[in-house]
């Protein structure tokens, strides 16, 4: 398949897209080679940095939310490949809707480490500015954002642009009506969206199996839009799908749904016990399949994964994650008036009567800092 005829792409199809095996070894693919034959070994190399450096945040993130720094964290902990592949893929001005999961896409988009915790500890409504990293905050709503997506690509439609909304979301996310009204409108008005489907086979305590008998790709033929299946755990397949998939949508070829099959290996999120519900020898199962292992079985063949560039790719992961930990422990603790922060573009009567009754009410129990408060809100 080539960009001249990317457009025409529309079987949704059983077969799993896979480059890479579990073991390591390259596979060639008569359409998809075509899409990744630019990476070269430095890139490789590069993308095994990622996934290497995003687990670490992952778990240096998990360890602080045990140490009481956080009030929760949600793992992303084996789906590594699937962020990475799809977040290296996209170009600067596309525009990204998340759940809240993908921290890993949000480093690709090169948020601030400090802004990734934020919310996770208390200490703002938001992590950071949409438009300094073209990503929407994290939604908890399951689902939500795959809406706001969509409007956001019939925007970039009106526009004449060829940018591209890319919302990601759950297995679960699929039995929201929000998911399914958004891929409504995205097929009617053929808008440049991608519904990027991260299949981890959990919804919190739900198998994937019990909601769906069949593969979730399928579901998206039903509303026209053309779908892949990926292997999730592939980070050169998921990177080949997901260019596929903007390239599509960049020639108006409209929506695709790209369901990426891998496995939550830890927790739904840090207040979760997976255990009570999941079958050890499953989690085994699928810890063969590694992403990470996987990506360092290939340099591994090719000669690239020396010692070298292992104590680079670790001493990297180790400065992200001290970086991040001070981040978050020298977090300032927000004020009481910040509340009424960015609530609103531009202030209003509405609130600023609203923040004057509040600073009154701080200043009747003698707090002299409502009355500070009260004057930095005006």
């Amino acid at each position: 398949m080539t960009p001249e005829n990317a457009g025409e792409f529309t079987a949704a199809g059983q077969e799993l897209l896979q480059l890479i095996t579990p073991a390591g070894e390259r596979i060639s693919h008569p359409e998809f080679d075509f899409w990744v034959k630019d990476i070269t070994d430095e890139q490789l190399c590069s993308l095994f940095e990622d996934m290497t450096v995003i687990r670490r945040i992952d778990v240096e993130a998990t360890a602080l939310q045990r140490q009481g720094e956080l009030a929760l964290w949600p793992p992303l902990l084996g789906q590594e490949a699937a962020q990475i592949g799809s977040g290296r893929a996209m170009r600067a001005d596309d525009f990204v809707f998340s759940s809240y999961r993908e921290n890993g896409v949000a480093y690709c988009r090169g948020v601030d480490l400090t802004d990734l915790l934020r919310v996770w500890r208390g200490n703002a409504s938001g992590g950071w500015d949409p438009y300094s990293i073209n990503m929407a905050t994290p939604q908890i709503i399951i689902g939500a954002q795959t809406l706001h997506a969509t409007g956001y690509a019939m925007g970039i439609q009106n526009d004449g642009a060829d940018a591209v909304a890319v919302t990601y979301f759950g297995d679960g996310a699929t039995s929201e009506g929000d998911v399914n009204e958004a891929m409504v409108f995205a097929a009617s008005f053929q808008a440049p969206v991608l519904f990027f489907c991260t299949n981890n086979h959990w919804a919190i305590s739900e198998p994937v199996r019990l909601q769906s008998h069949i593969h979730l790709a399928e579901r998206a033929t039903g509303f026209g839009i053309p779908s892949l299946r990926v292997d999730g755990n592939d980070v050169l397949a998921v990177m080949a799908a997901t260019r596929l998939a903007l390239d599509r949508a960049r020639r108006g070829g409209g929506p695709t749904f790209i369901e990426a099959v891998t496995y939550r290996m830890g927790p739904h999120t840090t207040a979760d016990d997976p255990t009570r519900y999941r079958d050890a020898n499953e989690l085994e199962d699928w810890a063969a399949k590694d992403p990470i292992s996987r990506l360092a079985s290939l340099l591994d063949r090719k000669g690239l994964l020396t010692a070298e560039l292992q104590q680079q790719v670790q001493g990297k992961a180790d400065s992200v994650a001290a970086e991040m930990r001070r981040g978050c422990t020298t977090m300032p603790d927000p004020q009481p008036m910040d509340v009424f922060k960015h609530v609103y573009s531009t202030p209003n009567s509405w609130l600023e009567r609203q923040q004057d009754h509040y600073a009154r009410y701080l200043a009747s129990f003698g707090d002299p800092a409502g009355a500070v408060s009260e004057e930095g809100a005006r």
